[in-house]
């Protein structure tokens, strides 16, 4: 028989595409077709990696500094991050123990999630979700359950919700503030009740962290881990991608207590071995080199955050309540049809490409999700087009 007729593992088989990256790849067929496409399908900045970030990996190539290194980081990016952690977010980490270097933020949840989900373990997941945690869990053989946020009241975290999904097989949570695809910033309050499940029930909490700096309005990021007893509960997931351009990079890091991240290590010793010697450097770089275009960065999505908050809500019908983190929107479309149709609708009549919400989670079918990482003319003219297409169908 030829082995590759023979089925797949169950684990493979549950698990479908990435939705955003089927959804990508249909906005660049119809541009390859000869239309005109606004792509706001994808998560990633705009804009070019800070120039004394490229010239430190520049200058670690031209040096030889191409080999292996050790598995958990180089130590002067261990410490840099130890420093970071500390500084901005009030959590003390051992550099040499308590902190492990990964191939993006992504390999560090995976990493994070084939350590310590055993086969059957149920992990929870707030939807709406990135789409990536239900896979991850599903390939670790372990169960998500879905906890669907309530869309009236700006899918606010609550005790009761959480507590109504739990049962004696669940073993993790999942959080994500600032959110991927709401834009919504977690208070003290909802990181309360994260917590209280946790230690009511003894469960682990990846927090991911990854859109840390991109918060608006006097917004301030709490890690949960700086409540209390959650530090030794948590592993903190964060990365370069989203904060300084390096979404090509592939850094990230995880931070935890002891034990956790020399199991991780293990996963990611037997997977990648290391993580891209020279690209460490540049995340040193990174940490401990200037600020100044991070924070034009961030100005900037503020800017066209107010201009896709007003554009969506001029459109009669579309409910878009407002952005607080990261460079998404969320609007409410059924008005016109769920997320799907009417994201096909405006992909072929309006050359607007958007991701359906249900790919963040089956409660979130009347949503889409708009990325605003693209030039602010870009947005206005997509956002027209928008408009034009929704209204000339009421």
């Amino acid at each position: 028989m030829n082995p590759t007729t023979r089925p797949l593992p169950r684990r493979v088989q549950s698990i479908d595409s990435s939705p955003t990256v089927v959804f990508r790849e249909l906005a660049q067929r119809r541009l390859s077709e000869g239309y005109e496409v606004f792509d706001l399908t994808i998560g990633e900045p705009d804009f070019d990696t800070p120039p004394h970030i490229v010239e430190a990996a520049y200058d670690a190539l031209k040096a030889g500094f191409t080999h292996y290194v050790n598995s958990r980081g180089i130590s002067e990016l261990l410490d840099a991050i130890a420093a970071k952690l500390a500084q901005d977010n009030d959590l003390h980490y051992a550099p040499d123990k308590e902190i492990l270097v990964t191939l993006g933020g992504k390999q560090a949840i995976f990493c994070a999630i084939m350590a310590t989900v055993d086969q059957g373990d149920e992990v929870l997941v707030l939807d709406p979700a990135w789409v990536s945690y239900d896979p991850m869990v599903r390939l670790a053989g372990g169960i998500p359950v879905h906890v669907p946020l309530r869309p009236e009241d700006n899918f606010h975290i609550t005790e009761a919700q959480l507590s109504a999904h739990l049962t004696s097989r669940t073993r993790m949570v999942i959080l994500n503030s600032p959110n991927n695809p709401t834009g919504r910033v977690a208070t003290r309050e909802e990181l309360e009740a994260v917590a209280a499940i946790a230690e009511k029930a003894n469960l682990l909490v990846i927090s991911d962290e990854i859109y840390e700096k991109l918060v608006y309005d006097d917004r301030q990021h709490i890690s949960i881990a700086t409540l209390p007893g959650m530090r030794d509960r948590t592993l903190v997931v964060n990365g370069f991608s989203k904060s300084y351009a390096m979404t090509g990079w592939r850094l990230g890091y995880v931070a935890g207590p002891v034990s956790l991240i020399g199991a991780l290590l293990k996963v990611h010793q037997h997977s990648v071995t290391c993580t891209t010697s020279f690209i460490q450097k540049a995340a040193v770089a990174a940490l401990k080199g200037p600020q100044d275009d991070m924070v034009h960065m961030v100005a900037e999505f503020k800017a066209r955050r107010d201009l896709v908050v007003q554009g969506l809500n001029a459109i009669p019908g579309v409910k878009c309540s407002q952005i607080e983190g990261a460079f998404y929107a969320f609007p409410d479309v059924s008005a016109y049809g769920t997320g799907e149709e009417v994201g096909k609708i405006l992909l072929r009549d309006g050359g607007v490409a958007l991701v359906p919400g249900s790919a963040f989670g089956e409660s979130c079918g009347n949503h889409l999700r708009l990325s605003f990482a693209a030039s602010r003319e870009t947005l206005e003219r997509a956002l027209g087009a928008m408009k034009a297409v929704l209204t000339g169908r009421k």
